[in-house]
């Protein structure tokens, strides 16, 4: 890897940090960056995610002054996309995408929309500051309901899965606004982490890629939470929607690269398994013939 590439990465990472701590759309600027290079779609897919784990560490840094004081609930908060997104990447090698994916742009286009409109909910009237409301018993199963479904999507699909995480916190979660969207970026980082040691274990990641784009995003991830705090919330919630909006547009390219992903990890994972299973019978087949020599 040249200088001109590592610099073209490192600039890439921190439009995409930017672009992920406000508004969860990474990979509308990371993923492209790699394919540009010339990495392979399904190799550019994972080492995006390995990536995009260093956007979370900035972000979350970035974010104390929104985080303190809320640890009790980050870490249900995590725990729960956590096994959400290990739910949905085994169901991701059991279930057919096919079936799904002609859900997905909707799933966008309503995450959008509450966004937008979700600043006239009651849950988002109070003032920075002011305590949270309790929820009751059957408010705070339904959150957690939601939350592990949102998580499994991000393993399942992944396409805009800021976006959606953002809008199911805003419904769920009594918090100003500007705190449901460094909580995203803190689950963001917990399911990309997630998916990296998974990836590790099962198919090819570009570190000596990881290395300029991860630094980029580190970057752009701490200056994101910085230019948040500054924006109007009405023009942050705006600028999020509209770019959810214009991920609807390419989200058939996302889908198509999504199945190709799936297909390539199921082959190598039963590649692996071929390989296992011959080697058990070579060596039963040693051990028997030793045996027959042996008398």
């Amino acid at each position: 890897m040249n200088f001109s590439i590592f610099a073209f990465l490192l600039i890439a990472g921190i439009g995409a940090g930017l672009t992920s701590t406000l508004a969860g759309l990474a990979s509308l600027v990371s993923y492209p960056a790699l394919l540009a290079i010339g990495v392979p779609p399904v190799i550019a897919n994972v080492t995006n995610t390995a990536a995009l784990v260093f956007t979370g560490v900035g972000s979350a840094v970035s974010s104390l002054p929104e985080l303190r004081g809320r640890g009790k609930f980050l870490w249900r908060l995590i725990l729960l996309v956590s096994l959400g997104s290990i739910f949905g990447s085994a169901l991701l090698l059991i279930a057919p995408a096919a079936t799904f994916e002609k859900v997905v742009p909707f799933f966008i286009i309503a995450a959008g929309l509450l966004l937008l409109f979700s600043g006239r909910l009651p849950t988002q009237e109070h003032r920075p500051g002011e305590p949270a409301r309790t929820l009751t018993f059957g408010q705070e199963a339904a959150q957690t309901i939601v939350i592990f479904v949102t998580g499994a999507y991000a393993g399942y699909f992944g396409a805009a899965a800021g976006v959606v995480m953002l809008a199911t916190l805003t419904l769920t979660v009594d918090q100003p606004f500007i705190v449901s969207n460094s909580m995203k970026n803190l689950t963001g980082f917990a399911a990309n982490a997630i998916a990296t040691v998974i990836y590790a274990f099962t198919t090819k990641i570009e570190w000596l890629m990881v290395i300029p784009l991860g630094i980029g995003l580190f970057i752009g991830g701490y200056i994101g939470p910085i230019i948040a705090r500054r924006l109007p919330v009405q023009l942050l919630r705006f600028i999020i929607a509209a770019l959810a909006f214009l991920m609807t547009h390419s989200i058939s390219i996302f889908l198509a690269i999504h199945s190709n992903f799936l297909q390539s990890l199921s082959e190598i994972i039963s590649s692996v398994k071929s390989r296992r299973s011959s080697s058990q019978k070579q060596k039963h087949f040693l051990a028997k013939k030793n045996g027959m020599d042996a008398e």
